[in-house]
């Protein structure tokens, strides 16, 4: 665990950019820092490998205050990556991904099969690894910044705005890929962000920092969006964050509805004994969606998929939240989301309604459970 210990940086001209920081950074976890230009964000993650060392206070490594080890030993027992990922231009792909094991003094030829598995694993094609990094695309240069950060194996991954310069659909695929190489390989991983809603995606911890670096509120994302700490916090978050909160809300529980659903081969009967509903969802022969209808216009047998609907963005229950079925329903023409099983077929539909209700009794529930928290709490200070 790493423990920022009321920590200071207070540079000669008396500016202060983090101000009496107290942090406790949960082992094999992703703590998020996230606020405003000049909140101390960076300043804090170049204080825990001693990039910038800290005016006052400590932090401690394990137990141990990182002064008690040479920089350079400790800064090598720490991944790094930066925007814009920062690699060497003059070497290849493999070897810049092998630099940190060989600087430890392993042997080439193991540094680069090192190299050559973490490329698999930050998804880069083996074919990449005799470029350079002027031959690869924004998105790519940053995977080779994460496989070069692991290389060496390191406890704890210093990420400093790692995905803030590639655009939106990389960004999104780059986070993905980090939460998936944090669920296998279980890094813990300090994190710096502008962006709350990477702070909320990517967090297990998020700290909330003021102007000046000071602590706003240091909480899991879920509390963070339903219990803000203050006005700034409120207003850091954004106006939709009751949306973002319901990100953390699972949509298993959805009564889903399979009666306005019909094949595009579909015989007459079929249709007019669903034809109740307003609108027919159709889908192809192995049940994947192809659109909305109304009853009255489809052709029995005969189905031109041409007139049909848009049927948006499906969600699949159990493993999207309620936001992710929320958005499928307001994209909707019909105001109905579709439900996909894991191959995308189609196992029901959702309405708005159905869905509201479902969010009022996520938050009846979630209210419950805080209630019954702080009374455990209440009872064992007692």
């Amino acid at each position: 665990m790493i423990r920022i210990d009321s920590v200071t940086k207070r540079y000669p001209d008396g500016t202060v950019a983090v101000d009496r920081l107290s942090l406790e950074v949960p082992d094999r976890a992703i703590t998020v820092l996230v606020g405003p230009s000049g909140c101390g964000k960076t300043t804090t993650l170049r204080m825990i490998n001693r990039m910038v060392e800290p005016t006052e206070g400590g932090i401690l490594l394990d137990g141990t205050d990182i002064r008690q080890q040479p920089v350079n030993t400790l800064r090598r027992s720490m991944g790094y990556v930066i925007q814009n990922a920062g690699l060497f231009q003059h070497r290849t792909i493999l070897d810049n991904i092998a630099t940190v094991p060989r600087l430890l003094g392993t042997p080439k030829k193991q540094a680069r099969a090192r190299a050559a598995e973490l490329m698999e694993r930050v998804g880069l094609d083996a074919a990449l690894a005799r470029r350079y990094p002027y031959q690869l695309s924004g998105g790519q240069q940053q995977r080779v910044g994460v496989a070069r950060a692991l290389a060496a194996d390191p406890p704890v991954l210093l990420m400093d705005e790692p995905f803030s310069a590639v655009d939106p659909v990389v960004r999104k695929g780059l986070q993905d890929e980090l939460l998936r190489i944090q669920d296998e390989l279980g890094k813990t991983i300090v994190f710096v962000t502008h962006d709350i809603d990477e702070a909320i995606k990517l967090g297990t911890m998020v700290a909330v920092l003021r102007t000046g670096g000071r602590l706003a509120q240091f909480a899991p994302p879920a509390e963070l969006l339903s219990a803000p700490a203050d006005a700034f916090v409120e207003d850091f978050l954004g106006a939709d964050r009751g949306i973002r909160r319901l990100s953390f809300f699972p949509s298993a529980e959805l009564e889903l509805e399979t009666e306005p659903i019909v094949a595009a081969d579909a015989d007459a009967e079929t249709i007019a004994a669903r034809s109740a509903a307003p609108y027919l969802l159709v889908t192809d022969a192995d049940g994947r969606p192809l659109g909305w209808s109304e009853p009255d216009r489809l052709t029995a047998g005969a189905v031109d998929t041409g007139q049909l609907l848009d049927h948006g963005r499906p969600f699949v229950p159990g493993t999207d939240s309620l936001r992710t079925a929320l958005d499928g329903a307001v994209l909707s023409p019909t105001g109905r989301a579709v439900a996909v099983d894991g191959e995308g077929r189609a196992v029901g539909v959702v309405s708005q309604q159905v869905i509201g209700d479902a969010i009022r009794a996520a938050h009846s529930r979630a209210a419950g459970a805080a209630d019954a928290a702080g009374a455990a709490d209440a009872e064992a200070v007692r």
